[in-house]
């Protein structure tokens, strides 16, 4: 992908990002488990929901940055349940790439296996907050592989904010819109999202406890 162009977009995408986090309107709460919300909104981006979550972990924003930032043979891999596999297709800066994100079945396998080709920005603001920024993109090294569904994911990120007087803690606020793709009944996928996310959080927070301690 043109440097200048990537550039353009993931910027665009980061802002968009943004504009989420700062807009409290309009969220409705779907779920809520220990210490953990998850609200969502209709997207503008494509026919379904914007989801976001938000919760507090026991950690510094740096070492929950450690276990979530897009980065081959990162932590990502190691604790996520549903990433399989994580590689940097095109290496653009030292803050913007392109990735493909493997996952496996969920929801006892009525969702079968899906990849994510994504432009991925990552972007640190004065306060000390460090944001990741992704959009869908196709990429020529990486067309769609047999056993995999492509997925899509629009605008979605997360910010992973300090707290003012608590420096071992860190504000966790992701932000998901993904189009699964393939023939899902849209109860599957209504119900999967918030699930998903209450455990995303949890396994963190284990992960940041083992990987950090």
């Amino acid at each position: 992908m043109d440097p200048a162009e990537a550039a353009h977009v993931s910027e665009t995408v980061a802002e968009k990002v943004l504009q989420y986090r700062r807009d409290a309107s309009g969220w409705k709460i779907c779920r809520e488990s220990n210490g953990v919300s998850v609200s969502w909104r209709p997207s503008v981006e494509f026919p379904g929901n914007l989801y976001r979550g938000e919760g507090i972990l026991c950690a510094t924003p740096e070492e929950v940055w450690d276990c979530v930032k897009p980065a081959a043979g990162g932590l990502r891999e190691k604790w996520d349940e549903n990433v399989t596999s994580f590689e940097i297709i095109q290496s653009i800066t030292d803050t913007l790439c392109i990735s493909r994100t493997s996952t496996p079945s969920a929801a006892m396998k009525l969702i079968s296996p899906r990849d994510f080709v994504d432009l991925v920005l990552v972007k640190r603001y004065e306060d000390g907050t460090i944001s990741s920024n992704a959009t869908h993109v196709e990429h020529p090294v990486c067309p769609p592989k047999p056993g995999f569904v492509r997925g899509f994911n629009h605008p979605c990120g997360c910010f992973c904010e300090p707290l003012p007087g608590e420096p071992n803690k860190t504000n966790l606020v992701t932000f998901f819109q993904t189009d699964l793709s393939g023939y899902l009944p849209q109860s599957v996928v209504d119900s999967f999202f918030p699930r998903s996310m209450t455990s995303f959080y949890a396994n963190l927070q284990k992960a940041v406890k083992k990987f950090h301690d």
